[in-house]
Formats: C-alpha cells, sequence, structure tokens
C-alpha cells in the first residue's frame, strides 16, 4: 500500500512538472516582445553617435532575451505529449518562423554598428556584445535542437531548415566579431 501510495505521488510531481503546447506559445510570444525590445536597442544606438547607455541598454536586452531563451528551452523539453500534435506544432512553428525577420534584423543592427560599438571612449563594448552574441546563439541552438526534437515528424524537415537558415545568420554575425 505504501509502495503504491509513493508511486501515485511521484507521478503528480512529474504531471506538475510537464509542460504543454500553449506554455512553448506563451514562451514564444515572450521571446517575440524581447526580441522587438533588442531590436529597437539596437535601432537607439545610432550611427554615428550611439553611447555607451544605448550599448549597455542592448546588453540588458540581449540578457534578457537569453533568459527567456532558456525557459522557452525547459519547458520544450518538459511538454506533454511529446511528439506534439501536428496542429500544436504547425501553430509553435508558426510562432517561431515569425521571429525570423525580427532576428535577421537584430544580427544585420548588430553586424552594422561593429565600428560604433568601437569608437566608445569605454573599451571592452566589443567583447561585451561577442558575448552577448555567443550567449544568445547558444540559448537560440538549445531552443531549435528542443524544439526539433518534439516537433511532430510531418514539420521536422521545415523546422530544420528553419534553423539553417538561423543558424547561418548567427554565423555571419559572430564571424563579424571575430576580429
Amino acid at each position: 500500500m505504501r509502495f503504491s501510495s509513493i508511486l501515485v505521488l511521484a507521478s503528480l510531481v512529474a504531471s506538475s512538472f510537464a509542460t504543454a503546447a500553449s506554455d512553448i506559445l506563451a514562451d514564444v510570444a515572450t521571446i517575440n516582445t524581447q526580441l522587438n525590445n533588442l531590436n529597437n536597442a539596437i535601432a537607439a544606438f545610432t550611427i554615428p553617435g550611439g553611447t555607451l547607455g544605448t550599448a549597455l541598454a542592448i546588453h540588458t536586452n540581449a540578457v534578457t532575451l537569453g533568459t527567456s531563451l532558456n525557459k522557452a528551452t525547459t519547458d520544450t523539453l518538459a511538454v506533454s505529449p511529446n511528439p506534439l500534435a501536428d496542429a500544436d506544432g504547425r501553430s509553435i512553428l508558426t510562432a517561431v518562423e515569425a521571429l525570423e525577420n525580427t532576428i535577421y534584423s537584430c544580427l544585420n543592427g548588430i553586424v552594422a554598428r561593429k565600428a560604433a560599438f568601437t569608437a566608445l571612449p569605454i573599451g571592452g563594448i566589443v567583447t561585451l556584445v561577442k558575448q552577448d552574441l555567443s550567449n544568445l546563439n547558444n540559448s537560440t541552438a538549445s531552443l531549435e535542437v528542443a524544439l526539433i526534437g518534439t516537433a511532430p515528424a510531418s514539420l521536422v524537415a521545415e523546422a530544420t531548415a528553419l534553423q539553417s537558415r538561423i543558424n547561418a545568420a548567427f554565423a555571419v554575425a559572430i564571424q563579424a566579431y571575430a576580429s
């Protein structure tokens, strides 16, 4: 009797940690907001004329976005059912695809501002941006792997193609800050 009570309790605890597709969609909505905030912060760093304050706002927004990407990864890895139903998988993929142009805008904006970051009177901003790019790339890659791992078979090829496009854009930005 005691053993069966422990099993019931363990299954209740385990199910309380599972997430649903709606949780992932909420995470993607949060990522969308924070991605737009980052994009706006990048745009606010004018060329020329960007300030240390606007550069640090970019960093703050990048860190916040990274935290949300990591939460989305954790939630995706705990989703039930796994793989997702076709309709849920399609909803999530569509939501992530909607982020694609803003991701490109952020990455292109960061690349375009490298010389302006370098020109700031306080050193280390380029190093900070390089670290932010690396962290966001790693967090994005982890989320991509988690999403593809939970995608229904009918969506894996499309999700993998999206992953390849986003990874290529990150590679260009990271390479721009490599030297």
